[in-house]
């Protein structure tokens, strides 16, 4: 026996204070071990400031680090933001930052900031928006006036914003890519309703109408002192700390205050609820119902409860449900508790999808017994004890109790909530839990829902009773009002008279392009030139020739060194042919493709009396060395917004919402080197930008009016391969 073991029995023999090699000692277990009483629990408070015009102010010293980090949460957030602009927040909160100040563009700020090792950032959520710096202690002079000037002189430059909605719609076309994703998502719209704030979606459509205006709107709204809550945490002293930020936001005025957001909830409809999603092996299961707040009196016995019920490894699901009976591979659940609205009781639950409806069954013998088998004495206790144990670590640092009390304050608990909270989990009862169990959990009041192939369950969910199938598809991009259109919202623009001057200025572009009659004769173009596209990847060079036949057919060839390629799209088809054979493009891409067609200057003039067409002039902007004029277009459905030459009625630039490989994006189109041709005015030389990328440029070579179109371009040929949308 080495020394090292012998240590070991010498402890255990002092610990369970009986000789090892007795009866009694050789029964002895770790739960002999006495332990003792947990330390009160007193965090260090952080200091309170409140300025006269509102701001307040939480100072926080922690000098482990030199370090000073510093937060601001303003009211105001996603549950504020119109329905048809959801995603609003998520925008202003990127492009605060990445616009900048008056003085530095965001880009500028990235470089100044990286050579100081410091950052300051900028996000929205629910129901508030934040800036924060985070910066070396002898850095701080130099960090925190950028800071100042960001909170209070933000620029919003607009050429960041088409890179803040590419963001937000990649994330609107993966969306449906992971099942617990779309589960999670479609269990908030049941148990809260689609059209809650705390179930709603950003779509295509309401990404495209937020505008410049709409985020300058937002900030002059809800950033003001008396709307915001800083903290401040790290390597300072407070008296000085307090004397720099009483100079920085003293003579800060005072603002309206921040409206509540009047959400109701009435809870879910009852039933089971399918999502098909036939590319996976398992099932996605969630139980839904409304939960309640953390100021209800009973959040304690709740806290217990969940412990009990689905919180860790040896709660009720995970031993009955996975580990027993072999039937999740995960599983959890309890009553939701939010700070100001009402959380979710939620049992989620991942099974394979041949024991799908073994696994509804199981969860719903656990709630039953939640009320039929209320805890045991052992089950109280190791559900206390789990709860307090791992409470400290939540709390563990300086700056966590101070984002915590900051929480209390920005929802107006009580500052001690926190100290409170190990008292009232120590008081709860037996009894207590089966009676919150009672009062919270009804079988017959939830929402099911169920994400899986159907085709592979152990029997069908229609078993249990009717099932209502969601439709999860993503709204195209077309539905859309384009961000181009401005701030006025469709068919009520902000200026009264922008319908009758846009009339006007389709005049112009009208003669511009070769006279009424003239356009009117157009039924058909094409063009054959050379493209040069752009990608992080570099560049590559393609010879291009396009039909576009009006209203709803185009034709594209390409040809690279890779080999040729086209495209035809029309009411009945829509493919694309390789080297490999042809195959059926996306139903998104076939109506980008149909919407850009609609787009085309010829096409959109030769409709100005359409009642489907509508023109608005939204001002001017100096494009070159030009004053254009701006003509917003909405062609039966597409939008376009054209920058006009009004000596000329060239379009020098047009700007449109197109389908890219992430989802939509905004596309901008240079218009250079107009040539007449059959009478017709055609701009030879294009270049185009993609969101904030360069997207590549073309000159045009050939130029044909009505040209003859053979049909069977448009026919598809027989595939090659498996005959699947083309990616």
């Amino acid at each position: 026996m080495n020394r090292r073991l012998k240590f070991i029995l010498a402890v255990l023999i002092a610990v369970s204070a009986v000789d090892p090699t007795s009866k009694a000692g050789a029964q002895a277990t770790w739960k002999q071990i006495a332990i003792p009483p947990l330390h009160a629990f007193h965090p260090q408070e952080p200091r309170r400031i409140e300025l006269s015009n509102g701001m307040v102010i939480f100072l926080q010293e922690d000098h482990e680090l030199p370090l000073i980090r510093g937060t601001a949460r303003i009211r105001g957030g996603s549950r504020q933001e119109p329905a048809n602009k959801v995603g609003l927040v998520s925008i202003y909160g990127d492009v605060w930052r990445t616009g900048g100040t008056a003085s530095k563009t965001g880009d500028e700020l990235d470089d100044y900031l990286e050579a100081r090792a410091a950052r300051i950032e900028a996000d929205g959520s629910i129901d508030s928006t934040t800036i924060s710096w985070d910066c070396l202690k002898d850095n701080f002079g130099e960090v925190f006036p950028i800071f100042v000037d960001l909170l209070e002189h933000p620029a919003f430059r607009a050429d960041k914003l088409p890179l803040a909605k590419n963001q937000l719609n990649t994330g609107i076309a993966r969306r449906n890519d992971e099942p617990a994703g779309i589960a999670a998502r479609e269990a908030a719209k049941l148990g809260y309703g689609a059209d809650s704030p705390y179930a709603r979606q950003a779509e295509y459509s309401t990404v495209a109408a937020v505008t410049r205006d709409d985020l300058v709107a937002w900030h002059q709204t809800y950033v003001h002192p008396n709307n915001l809550i800083l903290g401040v945490v790290g390597d300072f002293d407070s008296k000085a700390m307090e004397a720099r930020l009483r100079e920085a936001f003293g003579s800060w005025a005072k603002g309206p205050a921040a409206k509540p957001a009047e959400v109701s909830f009435a809870g879910p409809k009852p039933g089971f609820y399918f999502v098909e999603k036939s590319d996976v092996d398992q099932s996605n299961i969630r139980m839904v119902e409304l939960g309640t707040t953390r100021d209800n009196p009973d959040y304690y016995a709740i806290t217990v409860l969940n412990e009990i019920f689905g919180g860790g490894f040896t709660s009720r699901l995970m031993r009955d449900v996975r580990t027993a009976k072999g039937l999740a591979y995960s599983v959890g659940g309890g009553i939701g508790t939010a700070f100001d609205h009402p959380g979710l009781f939620q049992v989620v639950c991942g099974t394979k999808s041949s024991t799908t409806a073994a696994a509804i069954q199981a969860l719903e013998q656990e709630i039953d017994d939640l009320t039929a088998q209320p805890p045991t004495d052992e089950e109280l206790k190791e559900a206390k004890d789990h709860i307090l144990n791992s409470f400290v670590f939540e709390f563990d640092s300086k700056e966590k109790v101070l984002a915590e009390r900051m929480a209390y304050e920005f929802y107006g608990y009580p500052a001690d909530f926190l100290e409170r909270y190990r008292t009232g989990i120590d008081k709860v009862t037996r009894a207590d839990v089966e009676r919150v169990a009672h009062k919270y959990v009804y079988k017959d009041q939830l929402a099911v829902l169920v994400v899986g192939k159907a085709a592979d369950f152990d029997r069908p969910l229609s078993s249990f009773g009717p099932v209502t199938t969601l439709d999860i598809s993503i709204p195209s991009a077309s539905a859309a009002p384009s961000s181009a259109r401005g701030s006025a919202e469709k068919g009520a623009p902000a200026n009264p008279h922008a319908a009758e001057e846009g009339k006007a200025l389709l005049s112009k572009v009208i003669e511009g392009l070769g006279g009424d009659a003239k356009v009117r004769s157009v039924h058909a173009i094409r063009r054959k030139g050379r493209l040069v596209m752009k990608s992080p990847r570099g560049e590559m060079s393609l010879e291009v020739e396009e039909l576009d036949a009006f209203p709803d057919q185009l034709w594209q060839k390409m040809t690279s060194p890779m080999g040729e390629m086209s495209v035809a799209v029309s009411p009945t088809a829509a493919f694309v042919t390789t080297p490999r054979g042809a195959r059926d493009l996306p139903a998104s891409q076939k109506e980008d493709v149909l919407q850009s067609v609609k787009r085309e200057p010829l096409f959109v003039v030769q409709h100005a009396g359409d009642s489907k067409f509508t023109f608005s002039a939204a001002g001017s902007e100096k494009i070159g060395g030009v004053e254009a004029a701006i003509l917003d277009v909405d062609a039966d459905g597409s939008q376009v917004r054209w920058w006009v030459d009004p000596a000329t009625g060239h379009i020098l630039r047009s700007r449109a919402q197109t389908m890219g490989m992430s989802g939509p994006t905004e596309e901008i189109t240079d218009y250079a080197g107009w040539k007449v041709v059959d009478g017709i005015s055609v701009a030879f030389q294009e270049k185009v930008k993609r969101g904030a990328e360069e997207g590549g440029s073309s000159e045009l070579q050939e130029f044909e009016v009505n040209p003859k179109i053979d049909p069977k371009l448009f026919e598809k040929p027989p595939a090659n391969t498996s005959d699947k949308p083309a990616q």
